[in-house]
């Protein structure tokens, strides 16, 4: 757990993580969200407060009934996100319907310009990676679930996950860009267009990326429209084969010095899993695209939250 909760009558919380997130994130919020959607909204709750719930159970791996318990039990928290009463967990069930890509893409980049702030290194040209890491769609462990098949013989329950791309500051360690889609699936061609949806957030450097974004025309992308220095191993292909340009180049001295840092990524992706969550939860693909998304902004508010 990432609080100590208090034993206290009237459900104080000790102040450990949760509150300053809490803060953190509404503002965030606020600043990319109205209050309200419309002029005849309830006006019970504002969309700025329940896109900061939806990060806190992203944070804390909560389901949609915990987030109710737990808003329910703890008056401080209340008071951290202003709520006057509990969402019921169905108010927040349709509000990630209705939340879009758009949304969350917008609050993403208000943390990154918080994040990189006026300090002389955001005056640097960034040093960025791109990879992408699988999502469970539930709980269950997919170690259980291979144990399962290997004593039972039946078919795995699945043959489906949620694939997460992302470009990440390597310097500063967070995300400047994402997209989720259902895998297996290769995300070669995609490489343009979450990089430059990093580069509309920060001016971009370098892009560090592993094989499976090996090829010329990602390679002329980020040098001629970015005008920056691309390092991807050409692995594609037997080694027999003749290549040209800059795959040719990366074959022949590949600079394996500078690309040592691309493990900085990996080591984004183990602190998600272990201090935030390892799932994508939903029924529909819409819903666990969804909820990957908001698992990216909210460790950019916990980056933002010891910044």
């Amino acid at each position: 757990m990432k609080l100590l909760f208090a034993t206290k009558a009237g459900g104080a919380m000790a102040e450990v993580g949760l509150l300053p997130f809490a803060r953190v994130a509404l503002q965030v919020c606020r600043a990319v969200l109205p209050r309200y959607r419309s002029r005849f909204s309830k006006h019970q709750f504002t969309q700025p407060q329940l896109l900061a719930v939806l990060c806190l159970m992203r944070y804390e791996d909560w389901t949609f009934r915990e987030a109710e318990v737990r808003l329910g039990e703890h008056r401080e928290l209340r008071q951290a996100l202003g709520l006057a009463s509990v969402p019921d967990f169905t108010t927040l069930y349709r509000f990630l319907q209705r939340l879009d890509d758009q949304t969350i893409d917008r609050a993403v980049g208000e943390t990154v310009r918080r994040l990189r702030g006026t300090r002389r290194k955001a005056r640097r040209r960034a040093r960025v990676a791109v990879d992408a890491t699988g999502l469970a769609q539930g709980a269950v462990s997919t170690f259980f679930v291979r144990r399962m098949h290997h004593h039972g013989q039946k078919p795995l329950p699945w043959r489906h996950w949620l694939k997460w791309v992302v470009v990440v500051d390597l310097d500063q360690q967070f995300l400047l860009s994402q997209i989720a889609r259902r895998g297996p699936w290769n995300d070669c061609a995609n490489l343009p267009a979450v990089v430059e949806a990093a580069s509309e957030q920060t001016r971009i450097g370098l892009v560090l990326a592993d094989a499976e974004f090996d090829s010329e025309r990602n390679h002329t992308y980020i040098r001629q429209q970015l005008g920056a220095r691309s390092v991807i191993p050409a692995k594609r292909g037997k080694k027999t084969w003749r290549i040209h340009g800059v795959r040719a180049e990366m074959r022949r001295a590949f600079p394996r010095r500078l690309y040592r840092r691309r493990s900085l990524i990996e080591s984004l992706f183990s602190s998600v899993k272990r201090k935030l969550s390892a799932r994508a939860p939903g029924r529909s693909l819409r819903t666990q695209k969804r909820q990957a998304l908001l698992l990216g902004l909210s460790f950019n508010l916990y980056r933002l939250r010891h910044h």
